[in-house]
């Protein structure tokens, strides 16, 4: 009896510790709770007032423009990002300009074209044929105006590579002939002289520097441009390369024929002159010297006949 006496204490006494221990479990795991609740309570005014002190790019206009440029793709044709790679290597890729970007603005320009084309009209009391003829219109040149920005880039970078070329071909074989090798005569040509042909011969360079070859980046800079001096120029040194004609000699009569074809496209633009000047010498300055010379006369005559017929 003692024994079971005994026992019964100590199972007694066990049971009290345990109860005693869950409750202290039980209160620190709710404390935890609380805690982590005070927590995310105390953290969520802070992380949104970092969240706020963010610019307003990073905010908003990042994301509406990813899921503008995520539209875009979803609306346009597959190619069309490889079209606009093109377009943007010909244009330079000018800085802020990638394919995602160019695709949220045709899908801004297409709803602002859209809504200016069907409102204002409709608002200034237009016809029902008119409203849609304007609207399509508008729709229309707002997707396809980042196309039309993307071209005159590109035409004013290659009229000005066709117009630099020359003089850096004649740099160029100066340096040749000077004893440089053709690498260092194109980076004395990309370091002293400025423009759209500089840049693609610095990059022509870099292409050189991480391991690819002088043919392959002369390729590459033959097909980032649609300016035809350019790429015989590139075809020319390509074939001097596999033939191993001399440098210096491809290289003068490539500045020669540069010259020449830069003489003869002034020559033709001059040439055109006389035909365009036509038009608004009939239309806008031979009717305002009629006006000038026999105005005063023909003033005087009618004064002069009017009391006669009178």
């Amino acid at each position: 009896m003692l024994i079971l006496g005994l026992a019964g204490i100590f199972a007694g006494v066990v049971l009290v510790f345990a109860g005693l221990g869950v409750g202290v479990t039980e209160r620190s795991g709710v404390g935890r709770s609380l805690a982590a609740i005070e927590a995310m309570g105390s953290a969520t005014p802070a992380l949104r007032s970092q969240e706020l002190e963010r610019p307003f790019g990073e905010r908003v206009v990042i994301p509406v423009s990813a899921r503008l440029s995520a539209l875009g793709r979803r609306v346009t044709p597959a190619d069309q990002a490889e079209r606009l790679h093109r377009r943007l290597d010909l244009a330079g890729n000018p800085a802020g300009w990638d394919v995602d970007r160019i695709m949220a603005f045709k899908v801004l320009g297409t709803a602002a074209g859209a809504l200016l084309g069907f409102a204002l009209p409709w608002l200034l009391g237009a016809s029902f044929g008119m409203v849609i003829l304007i609207g399509v219109g508008g729709t229309a040149l707002g997707y396809f105006l980042p196309n039309l920005v993307l071209k005159q880039l590109s035409d004013k970078r290659s009229a000005r590579i066709q117009r630099e070329l020359p003089d850096a071909l004649d740099l160029m074989t100066i340096s040749v002939e000077a004893g440089l090798a053709f690498d260092a005569a194109v980076a004395q040509v990309a370091r002293n002289t400025d423009g759209p042909l500089a840049d693609e011969f610095f990059r022509v360079l870099s292409e050189m520097q991480i391991g690819k070859s002088r043919m392959d980046a002369l390729r590459g800079l033959g097909e980032r441009t649609n300016v035809d001096d350019l790429k015989l120029f590139v075809t020319a040194m390509v074939q001097a390369d596999s033939f191993g004609v001399p440098i210096a000699d491809v290289l003068r009569t490539q500045a020669h024929e540069m010259r020449v074809r830069r003489r003869q496209r002034a020559e033709e633009r001059a040439q055109k002159v006389p035909v365009k000047i036509t038009v608004p010498l009939i239309f806008c300055i031979l009717p305002t010297m009629f006006i000038i010379i026999i105005g005063p006369a023909a003033i005087t005559i009618v004064q002069n006949l009017l009391p006669g017929l009178g």
